[in-house]
C-alpha cells in the first residue's frame, strides 16, 4: 500500500493564518475535492464536526480531514459559528491570508492562534482508500511510532508565532509534509483497521496486492487475466474467482475503472491532451477511449476537460 501511494498528491491551495480572541466559533464549508488542515499553535480549540462529534485542540495539535466537510472551530463547545469567509482577510503572500480579530484593547493579550489550510487531495489510482479515512485525522496518534513528524510541528510553531520573513510560504509548505505524513503514518499503520470490504481487503491480501500493485505501477500495459494470474501465481480460474470475491469486480473491469479514474485526472487537473491521455492508456483510437470513459465516468472526456477550472494543474 505503501508502494502505491508513490503518486499522492497533497498540496495546499489556500491557507489562513487565524489569530482570534474568545468567544469564537468559525465555521468551514464543504469544499468538493478538498481536505483540510488545522494547526493549533495557541490553543486550546475545539473541533466540532457536522455530526456533532467535539474533539479538544491544544497547542501543538494538528489535524487533517481529509474529505474536508462541514466543521467549526470553536473556543467552547456550545457556541455558534460565523463562516470563514466573512472574517476579513489580509494577504500574506500569494496563497497565505491573514485575519486577526484580536481587540486593540485587549492589552497586549494574545489569541487562539491557527494556522489552516486548504489543500487539494489527489491518490490517483487509489482515490477509493479516501473514502475508508476517518473524519479527522489526528496527528498525535502517529507520534510515538514516527517521532520525526514533531520538529516539524516544533517549526510550525515557532513560524506561527514569532512571523519571521518568509514565514507564511513556510508554514505553508510545512503544513503540506505534516499533512501527508499523516496519510502515509495511517496506511503504514495498516489503515487504522478500516473496515473496507473489498478493495481494501485485496490489498492486506499479499497475493492478490501483487496483481493490484502491477496494475497501478502500469495501467495502459494490455493485461490479460493469464497474466494477473501469472503474478498471483495461480490458475486463471482460481484467480479469477479469488478476485471477484474479493473485490466484487472482474480483474478486467477492474482495470478499466483505474483507467479512466486516472485519465479523468490527467485531462482535468493536469490538463493533458485525450489523445495523449488515450495514448498513455493503451487505447488506439481516441474514440475507442472516449467510449470507454464515458461508460464509467458518466460525461465525455471533452466535458470534464471544459469543466476543469482554469491552472487546474498548477495549485500552489
Amino acid at each position: 500500500m505503501s508502494e502505491l501511494l508513490l503518486g499522492m498528491r497533497l498540496v495546499g491551495v489556500q491557507y489562513r493564518r487565524i489569530e482570534i480572541a474568545p468567544p469564537f466559533g468559525i465555521g468551514f464549508g464543504i469544499v468538493e475535492g478538498r481536505a483540510q488542515f488545522h494547526f493549533i499553535a495557541r490553543g486550546p480549540v475545539f473541533l466540532r464536526t457536522s455530526g456533532g462529534a467535539l474533539q479538544a485542540l491544544g497547542t501543538g495539535d494538528a489535524v487533517l480531514l481529509p474529505r474536508g466537510g462541514a466543521h467549526e472551530l470553536l473556543s467552547a463547545p456550545d457556541l455558534p459559528s460565523r463562516d470563514i469567509a466573512s472574517f476579513e482577510t489580509a494577504p500574506l503572500c500569494k496563497t497565505v491570508g491573514a485575519i486577526r480579530a484580536v481587540p486593540d484593547e485587549s492589552g497586549g493579550a494574545k489569541g487562539v492562534l491557527v494556522f489552516s489550510g486548504c489543500m487539494e487531495f489527489d491518490l490517483g489510482g487509489m482515490h477509493p482508500l479516501v473514502a475508508l479515512m476517518p473524519e479527522v485525522m489526528m496527528v498525535g496518534t502517529l507520534l510515538d511510532r514516527y517521532p520525526e513528524i514533531l520538529p516539524m510541528l516544533e517549526a510550525m510553531a515557532r513560524e506561527a508565532c514569532t512571523e519571521r520573513a518568509g514565514f507564511a510560504a513556510i508554514l505553508a509548505r510545512l503544513a503540506d509534509v505534516v499533512s501527508a505524513s499523516i496519510v502515509r503514518g495511517w496506511v503504514e499503520c495498516g489503515c487504522g483497521g478500516a473496515a473496507g470490504g473489498g478493495w481494501i481487503d485485496a490489498l492486506r491480501d499479499a497475493r492478490l496486492g501483487r496483481v493490484i500493485t502491477a496494475l497501478h505501477r502500469d495501467p495502459g500495459r494490455d493485461w490479460t487475466v493469464a497474466e494477473l494470474a501469472a503474478e498471483m501465481g495461480s490458475s486463471r480460474s482460481v484467480f479469477a474467482e479469488r478476485f471477484l470475491a474479493v473485490t466484487g469486480l472482474t480483474p478486467l473491469r477492474y482495470l478499466a475503472d483505474l483507467r479512466m479514474r486516472l485519465a479523468a485526472q490527467w485531462i482535468g487537473r493536469d490538463r493533458m491532451p485525450i489523445e495523449a491521455a488515450a495514448h498513455r492508456l493503451g487505447y488506439g483510437s481516441q474514440a475507442a477511449f472516449s467510449r470507454a470513459f464515458k461508460r464509467v465516468i458518466g460525461q465525455s472526456p471533452g466535458a470534464v476537460r471544459t469543466k476543469a477550472p482554469a491552472g487546474a494543474g498548477h495549485a500552489a
